[in-house]
């Protein structure tokens, strides 16, 4: 009897008979060729193939009596219960107390939340029921906060100050844990919590770095070499000048004209090397001062410190400066510049009154470049008793600085303006505005207090997918109630630092994968082959992403798992109709896996949307 069966199930009949004819060394077509032949769609044969494999088994059973069954006795929720049983024999004294008041271990509650993760579908009632558990603490667990437990009353709670007795036992504790490198954060939340000794976290790093079994590391920036007194890196006459402007005002006639004073002192020597005054602070008067100086001494310096005026950093003074380094002195520091700002002091104090009687405003400005020039050839030829009575003339003129000196000078100068120039790229990240847009929105739209910008301006300087990602898990958490009590924008920058940190790891990762690809390592040509046979059973996106995704949830090692989820990346690039469906798809599939901590679980998905979602 000819009976007409629909293309599909013939496909999916033939699919699944494929395996068995490879494996019984017979002839077989491709997959393609059958869907092609058969005129059915890819996804209907798939469908089928599937139905027909389930069924296969139950069609014929084994000869013989069928094997009676045990009744069964499994409650709607009885696995749970087998969970739960399992879990309090595996961890005894974990759940203490009587049935008025118990205590559960931190063990025991983070088992509860994950149980309440995995099975979203019953009630919180009912779960409560089955961990036994009050409904009320059940609760404040999801939410984030944690009992209020009073601690008994005893010697550690009502001391003041640590005993000697305290103090051995924190010792004591801290060998073991130093070696298991847990550290001092975990170890103060163990001195107070499990040891029941009631002092601070600032007591516990006192009494360990007093008996030198810790020593804290300082916070701090590196000292910048000219921002310090008595702390300046110098390295001979003619290396550094610091160079810059004074008003001077002369009285002619009664009335005051002011004009700038530009000066040019030598870093080592404090010689007073070029000077220039003119009626504004200009470019002009920046250039002329250091052509004097060199006319002066005979060779320009190595470098030339200017504040961060304008006119100290146009192109005629770039021209200027020809092969000398320009160094920018700190905003708002003026201890930058301590040399010439000392000299202008003593300027100030020794001179005499600028007071002439004639009219032309020009004559003034002579006049003040006269007494100036003066005063500073008699300082410069001035013994000096803090420099062995040598003049600044003689410190600057007997100076005869070996090659590697001047190496040593230029390098560690070029290295200082390497170090400027990163410190203003920082500055002008911390303006970027679209990182400056988003986190405005996020700190208005969780409430966030940064009255004066600096949490913003800190966060900003890091890169926008971290920002982005941070403020992303920083308001998840806040609808699910995880948040710590109490946070505020420092939490936020905390997220974002971690998952940069992590972000570039993950970079790295990914360019190593990507050169033993490229080198065609063996040690990853299994992996290349399990991709390629997955490729073969089905090109269905949906199915493809499940496939690799569960692989990398499954993968021991970080180079597979970054591997299956590059493949998991190039089938939703491919899918662009799909991408937001199988990036869903995706993120539920890994955040289902419980074989990743939550930390991997969270980086794994991170990971799958930077490689299939580029922010610009």
């Amino acid at each position: 009897m000819d009976v007409s069966l629909p293309a599909h199930l013939v496909a999916g009949l033939v699919l699944a008979a494929l395996p068995h004819l490879g494996q019984n060394g017979l002839d077989a077509p491709t997959a393609s060729e059958v869907i092609v032949a058969t005129g059915a769609s890819r996804t209907s044969a798939y469908k089928a193939r599937d139905q027909i494999s389930k069924a296969l088994p139950g069609i014929l059973r084994s000869p013989g009596r069928p094997r009676s069954e045990a009744p069964d006795v499994v409650t709607e929720h009885s696995a749970i219960h087998i969970r739960v049983r399992e879990f309090l024999f595996d961890h005894p004294g974990c759940v203490s107390g009587s049935s008025l008041r118990r205590t559960y271990s931190e063990s025991y509650q983070l088992f509860v939340l994950d149980l309440a993760a995995e099975n979203l579908d019953i009630d919180i009632p009912t779960l409560s029921t089955i961990v036994g558990v009050p409904l009320a603490t059940l609760k404040d667990w999801q939410r984030g906060g944690r009992p209020q437990v009073e601690p008994p009353a005893t010697l550690a709670v009502e001391s003041t100050g640590p005993a000697v007795a305290q103090v051995e036992a924190v010792l004591a504790a801290w060998t073991p844990w130093a070696a298991k490198k847990k550290g001092f954060v975990a170890f103060c939340t163990h001195v107070q919590r499990h040891l029941r000794i009631a002092i601070s976290r600032h007591c516990i790093s006192d009494i360990l770095e007093a008996h030198g079994v810790r020593i804290p590391k300082r916070r701090g920036r590196d000292c910048d070499a000219a921002a310090m007194r008595g702390r300046t890196e110098t390295f001979f006459s003619g290396a550094q000048w610091v160079g810059d402007g004074m008003e001077l005002c002369v009285d002619v006639d009664g009335v005051t004209y002011c004009c700038n004073l530009e000066l040019d002192v030598d870093m080592y020597s404090g010689a007073l090397v070029g000077a220039s005054i003119r009626p504004t602070e200009d470019q002009q008067g920046v250039v002329e001062a250091l052509q004097d100086g060199i006319a002066t001494t005979g060779a320009p310096p190595l470098a030339l410190l200017l504040d961060n005026k304008p006119s100290n950093h146009c192109p005629e003074v770039e021209a200027a400066l020809d092969d000398t380094i320009k160094l920018r002195a700190r905003p708002y520091q003026p201890t930058d510049k301590a040399h010439v700002e000392g000299v202008f002091g003593l300027f100030s104090q020794e001179a005499p009154d600028l007071v002439v009687c004639t009219e032309p405003s020009l004559l003034a400005a002579q006049v003040a470049a006269l007494v100036f020039t003066t005063w500073a050839r008699a300082v410069n030829h001035r013994p000096r008793a803090d420099r062995k009575n040598q003049s600044r003339v003689g410190m600057y003129a007997n100076a005869r600085p070996t090659p590697e000196e001047v190496q040593r000078a230029r390098t560690r100068l070029a290295e200082r303006l390497a170090l400027q120039e990163r410190a203003r790229q920082t500055r002008k990240r911390k303006e970027d505005p679209v990182a400056r847009a988003a986190l405005d929105a996020a700190f208005e739209r969780l409430g966030l207090p940064d009255p004066d910008n600096t949490l913003r301006r800190a966060i900003a300087c890091w890169p926008l997918d971290a920002i982005l990602a941070g403020i992303a898990v920083f308001e998840g958490k806040a609808k699910r109630g995880t948040l710590p009590d109490g946070v505020d924008g420092g939490y936020l920058r905390g997220i974002v630092v971690n998952l940069s940190t992590e972000a570039e790891s993950m970079a790295i990762a990914d360019a190593l994968l990507t050169e033993r690809l490229r080198a065609q390592d063996i040690a990853l040509n299994g992996l290349e082959r399990a991709r390629g046979w997955l490729e073969e059973r089905g090109d269905d996106p949906t199915w493809l992403v499940k496939s690799f995704t569960s692989r990398a949830v499954k993968a021991s090692r970080r180079l597979d798992r970054m591997y299956w989820l590059r493949a998991a990346a190039d089938v939703v690039l491919d899918a662009a109709d799909e991408r937001k469906t199988l990036l869903r798809l995706a993120a539920r599939h890994i955040s289902s896996s419980h074989s990743l901590s939550s930390k991997d679980r969270n980086a794994a998905i991170r990971f799958l949307f930077a490689k299939a979602v580029v922010v610009a």
